[in-house]
């Protein structure tokens, strides 16, 4: 008897045990794009409010040369203050992740309306929300433009 309850048991802990982590689809990674050519066009226009809202509440931002930023009001400060730009692309390498927590890998190239041009690449770490979207909490990128010398 006390075979038949220790198999049944071990059966049932077994098999109710957590299944782990869901598998990562590729609706996900087409949000996870979507999402950056939203963001892209938001810079473009100048629309801090918006393109901040990718970032989640408590998000750190991290530009070259500068402190880190963290929490969303704090970002929109930061694009709100970045010179106007003429074009923006974000082109994602590599979009991988599981169920809740994704990453990008990819480069960017920018054109100011000053007519200087930047180019480079970022690392961003997502996290499904409640409301599914894939909102940015780390966001790091480094131009690939020598720094000037004297």
């Amino acid at each position: 008897m006390r075979a038949i309850v220790a198999g049944v048991l071990g059966c049932l802990t077994v098999g109710c045990g957590s299944p782990g982590p869901q598998a990562f689809l590729d609706t996900d990674k087409t949000a996870i794009r979507a999402s950056i050519d939203s963001f892209t066009v938001y810079v473009v226009q100048h629309r801090d409010s918006m393109a901040a809202a990718m970032y989640a509440e408590n998000a750190t931002f991290m530009p070259p040369n500068q402190p880190m930023v963290r929490g969303r009001t704090a970002i929109r400060e930061w694009m709100k203050a970045f010179p106007a730009i003429s074009h923006f692309t974000g082109s994602p390498i590599e979009i991988d992740g599981r169920e809740d927590l994704a990453y990008v890998r990819g480069t960017y190239q920018l054109s100011y309306l000053a007519g200087r041009t930047d180019h480079g690449k970022f690392v961003e770490v997502r996290r499904r929300d409640n409301n599914r979207r894939w909102l940015i909490i780390a966001d790091i990128f480094n131009s690939d433009v020598p720094v000037p010398t004297r």
